[in-house]
């Protein structure tokens, strides 16, 4: 198996272990790399480095890119993408009843 399969499989194991939620502990992550047959036991090493606690999807991402760089494997195994994280202006702004308000309706005409 290639490295980069192995990437592959790694970011399908994150995606379901972050399925419907923003932050996941280390261990439900782990546990959910655990059922992929197609991950070797040295990527999930890579987990076991990481400290216990609960992450979001760039948290987690940035850690396990920080392990393979520490471990030199990068230019071999490659890193996983960073998912951009939103920033303060694109999230949508809500009144204080949690409702959007209108100068963040996209289907408004102006």
């Amino acid at each position: 198996m290639t490295d980069h399969v192995v990437l592959d499989e790694l970011r399908k194991a994150i995606d379901e272990a972050f399925q419907g939620r923003e932050r996941v502990a280390m261990r439900e992550v782990y546990a959910q790399a655990s059922r992929h047959v197609g991950l070797p036991a040295d990527l999930l090493g890579h987990l076991n480095e990481l400290t216990e606690g609960d992450y979001d999807r760039r948290e987690l991402t940035e850690a396990i890119n920080e392990v393979i760089t520490r471990r030199g494997e990068q230019d071999t195994l490659g890193l996983l993408e960073v998912p951009r994280q939103r920033a303060a202006e694109d999230k949508p702004v809500r009144d204080h009843l949690g409702s959007m308000t209108d100068d963040d309706d996209p289907d408004i005409m102006r």
